[in-house]
């Protein structure tokens, strides 16, 4: 397949200033790997691509932060499968991805030995069948587009086959990571399991390219409705009018802004980590500035298991018996 990178510190040799034995350091406890593709979106050192990929020494020398804020581990029924909420199911089918992001909230396990394994695979298809409650089946990892056409079919197609699920939906960044993967004959195999969602993820304009448009113009073109969940990152894109560029050009390549969440409280990213409330101005800086099928919900995912909820600027300003004073976008009341 196309999954060739760097995965070695001395292989970032034609970066000035690399603490390799820093890089080291960080890549004994999380691994690394960027594939050419997006190693060659990296203008400069330390710039928004950069932060995103490559390890910073503050991932093992800052302590806050846990291992699974979210719980995850002990909402697993079975291995690889977090079942959170009582309709819908989280499974992991890849433990790879294209490239391994600085600030991942499964940073504990992606890309180790035995995080996804046919015997986990297994187990979570006969979970799924044993709960009728489950009607939402969502396809997670590492990334399942990393998987070949045939894996992913054959896991595809077991699922569909529940009588009791009713959507699948895929978790994947390969379409702004390694567009290169998102082939016609795999947009028309998964154009057959139907209905099917795809939500990606993209944190900044750069990496809205011809490459990246074309990946989600082809999923589009098979009738997959296309989201995206932006993470809030410090340093990367905390700022009104980047947010304002990257949802505009989301919306221009067919992928629709779904949420933008904040970051989780992950051991080993606190140095992406944004106040609560930048969440909130950036937010209240997109509305009726840009349109609003450009805007994203601001997210928090609440730490031990407790779940999404959505998180809006205060445009209330007072109710009464019969009249509700708000304020607009520019800060006028009506």
């Amino acid at each position: 397949m196309l999954l060739s990178g760097i995965c070695r510190p001395d292989e970032l040799g034609h970066f000035s200033d690399i603490d390799i034995s820093h890089i080291q350091q960080v890549i004994n406890a999380y691994p690394m790997f960027i594939n050419p593709y997006y190693l060659g979106l990296i203008k400069t050192k330390g710039d928004v691509i950069y932060r995103q990929a490559v390890p910073d020494i503050a991932e093992i020398t800052q302590a806050d932060g846990t291992p699974d804020p979210l719980n995850e581990e002990d909402l697993s029924p079975v291995p690889g499968l977090t079942h959170k909420y009582l309709d819908r199911v989280l499974f992991l089918v890849s433990s790879r991805c294209a490239m391994y992001c600085r600030f991942c909230n499964r940073k504990r396990k992606v890309g180790g030995a035995g995080m996804v394994t046919a015997e986990s695979i297994r187990e979570g298809i006969r979970y799924i069948k044993s709960n009728k409650n489950i009607r939402d089946v969502l396809l997670s990892g590492g990334d399942p587009l990393l998987l070949t056409d045939s894996e992913l079919f054959r896991i595809l197609s077991e699922v569909r086959s529940i009588p009791h699920v009713e959507i699948i939906r895929i978790g994947t960044r390969v379409p702004c990571t390694l567009p290169q993967r998102v082939t016609p004959e795999l947009a028309e195999m998964l154009k057959g399991f139907q209905p099917l969602y795809i939500n990606t993820h993209f944190n900044h304009p750069w990496e809205i390219t011809p490459e990246s448009a074309l990946a989600c113009s082809t999923l589009a073109d098979a009738g997959i409705p296309l989201g995206c969940q932006t993470v809030l990152l410090k340093g990367v894109n905390d700022d009104i009018e980047i947010m304002r560029e990257l949802m505009k050009g989301l919306l221009a390549i067919r992928v629709r802004p779904y949420y933008l969440f904040q970051a989780d409280l992950v051991k080993g990213t606190s140095h992406f980590w944004t106040g609560f409330k930048k969440g909130l101005e950036i937010i209240a800086g997109l509305q009726g500035y840009i349109s609003g099928m450009c805007i994203p919900r601001f997210m928090i995912d609440l730490p031990d298991g407790g779940g999404k909820i959505p998180v809006t600027p205060d445009y209330i300003k007072e109710i009464r018996e019969d009249e509700l004073i708000v304020k607009n976008y520019q800060g006028k009341e009506f």
